[in-house]
């Protein structure tokens, strides 16, 4: 993965005012620890932060007076209507260091005809080097057909990467797909175990009588 180089500045206020003043410039409040090193107090370019964190698990090359470090997202605070950047917590990292973090599962392919695609994990937690963490693990599900199951040990990883879980651990399951008539049936079964009453089809309004015929005029 691409490092990718941020510019920060020492933070010295502290606070909600404090940051939201640093928010107010556009700019990002955010803390770098790890390695023993005292907790680092900065504020990071707003745009430039926001795009380098669209990448899961982004490998950042962070600058502060002149001196670089690598670091990982540990977290990251967002604002739920404006999806803006709040703060983020960055963990220092060194080349060669081996990180656990959790890589997402993408699905390639299509399975059989008729086949349900099931993901029981939609991320794994990966280890591996902190500047070769994979953006995505692929599982091909072409052509796959129902009952195929694909574990943890089936995963193919980057040279030098291992799972952190039971090689035993279910990640993928191509079922047959479930019928109407099935979807039906069970969910019958559902309302029934609940006692729910099944609901019956509006009965059908009668025929209307043909208006009886004018009478004759006298």
């Amino acid at each position: 993965m691409p490092e990718v180089k941020l510019t920060a500045e020492l933070r010295t206020e502290f606070g909600k005012g404090a940051a939201r003043r640093i928010r107010r410039a556009h700019k990002v409040p955010a803390v770098l620890y790890g390695h023993g090193t005292a907790p680092i107090h900065i504020s990071l370019p707003g745009h430039e932060t926001l795009l380098a964190l669209r990448t899961a698990n982004a490998l950042l090359s962070i600058e502060v007076n002149g001196n670089s470090q690598l670091a990982l997202p540990k977290q990251v605070q967002r604002d739920p209507l404006k999806h803006t950047i709040e703060h983020v917590d960055l963990v220092i990292v060194r080349r060669g260091e081996k990180v656990t973090v959790d890589v997402a599962v993408h699905i390639d392919g299509e399975a059989a005809p008729e086949t349900l695609v099931v993901v029981d994990h939609n991320s794994v937690p990966i280890e591996a080097e902190a500047t070769r963490i994979p953006q995505q693990i692929v599982v091909s599900v072409e052509g796959l057909p129902p009952g195929t199951q694909i574990l943890a040990r089936d995963l193919q990883l980057p040279d030098g990467s291992s799972i952190d879980l039971d090689p035993e651990t279910l990640i993928v399951n191509v079922t047959n797909a479930q019928t109407a008539e099935a979807l039906e049936a069970e969910l019958a079964e559902a309302e029934a175990a609940a006692g729910i009453e099944p609901t019956m089809a509006a009965a059908a309004e009668p025929t209307p009588d043909e208006a009886p015929a004018e009478s004759e005029s006298a």
